[in-house]
């Protein structure tokens, strides 16, 4: 399989007519245990002129041991980057699309503030799909792009930032939860925790309203 390394064409191109870039991307949408991430990357015109960092990918396409490393200098290379999150209880009290819209708004928050967002500002999501502009207290420029996680090197930025944040909370939750196997499945329905949910039932980390005894092995 041939490996794309994303570029900086679409920001560059964007950013003749925008300030700054947000670019957003989601980590943890089909698990059934731990919160949904999303992370932030900010780029700007003199940023789009910077090298890509050597190994950047969307975060699927790197390796675990390696995406800490990647993960470092991803956040160093973009203006400002952060990682927004919506709990398993949001998840379970508002559904998980209304939930990821509260992380990315987090995430937003977290790069810019709480200041409104300047016309001259324009988010890109990975996806179809404009998840955040209904749940943001301010008015918002989205545009979705399909593919961007893989195609647009800022939207791989905040994907490997978000998955590295992701997992190493899911490892540090195993410590209290271990029957689970979070340190190896981070939450995602393999075999072992669904054995385990049977054996055991639900913790306060599981998304209670999905239909989890029966969820598909995703890993």
């Amino acid at each position: 399989m041939t490996v794309v390394a994303p570029r900086l064409t679409l920001e560059r191109s964007l950013l003749k007519e925008y300030d700054l870039i947000i670019a957003l991307d989601e980590v943890g949408r089909g698990a059934l245990a731990g919160p949904v991430a999303v992370g932030a990357a900010v780029m700007d015109a003199a940023g789009a002129r910077r090298r890509v960092p050597e190994g950047l990918r969307d975060s699927k396409l790197v390796t675990e041991r390696r995406r800490p490393d990647v993960a470092s200098r991803a956040a160093a290379w973009v203006v400002a980057s952060d990682v927004g999150w919506s709990s398993a209880a949001e998840i379970d009290e508002i559904g998980i699309m209304r939930a990821l819209g509260l992380a990315a708004s987090r995430a937003i928050t977290g790069v810019l503030g709480t200041d409104a967002v300047s016309e001259r500002t324009l988010v890109i999501l990975d996806g179809n799909h404009d998840y955040v502009s209904a749940v943001h207290p301010s008015r918002l420029q989205v545009r979705p792009v399909i593919k961007a996680d893989r195609d647009c090197a800022s939207v791989s930025a905040a994907s490997v930032i978000a998955k590295v944040a992701r997992d190493t909370l899911m490892v540090e939750l195993h410590e209290e939860h271990p029957a689970y196997q979070w340190e190896r499945n981070k939450g995602y329905a393999s075999a072992e925790h669904r054995a385990a949910i049977r054996e055991l039932g639900l913790s306060s980390w599981h998304r209670a309203s999905w239909a989890i005894s029966d969820a598909p092995t995703l890993f």
